[in-house]
């Protein structure tokens, strides 16, 4: 089985409102990296864009008519949780689970202003 370079056989695809602004949420909370994006013929609407967090890769674009939002919980594995959890506050999301020492790791959940939800985890170090 062949995958195009810098994909992964599982991607998320998400269909939200205002794609730039969540790339920029993106950027912001989890040092994502823009890797393509494309417009749709008005110059305006986000056809299709893709960005890397830790090498992996998200799809999205903007909801339309046709493709409505479209969002999902999504677990992202951090360095460090607090630092994470606090910067996703700071750029516009809300707790939906305080984060906290888990079996896991230490985790907490937030909702980003496009309505998907994050599992923020780094491993508990001993």
């Amino acid at each position: 089985m062949e995958i195009a370079q810098g994909h992964q056989a599982v991607m998320p695809y998400l269909m939200v409102e205002n794609a730039r602004k969540f790339t920029e949420f993106c950027q912001k909370v989890f040092n994502a990296q823009l890797t393509f994006s494309r417009l749709r013929e008005d110059n305006i609407t986000v056809m299709h864009s893709e960005i890397q967090i830790s090498g992996c890769t998200i799809m999205f674009c903007d909801a339309t008519d046709q493709w409505k939002v479209e969002t999902s919980n999504l677990f992202i594995y951090v360095e460090d949780a607090n630092e994470t959890f606090q910067k996703a506050i700071e750029a516009g999301a809300a707790i939906v689970s305080e984060i906290a020492n888990q079996d896991y790791g230490r985790s907490g959940g937030v909702k980003d202003p496009f309505g998907n939800v994050w599992w923020i985890t780094s491993i508990l170090k001993k």
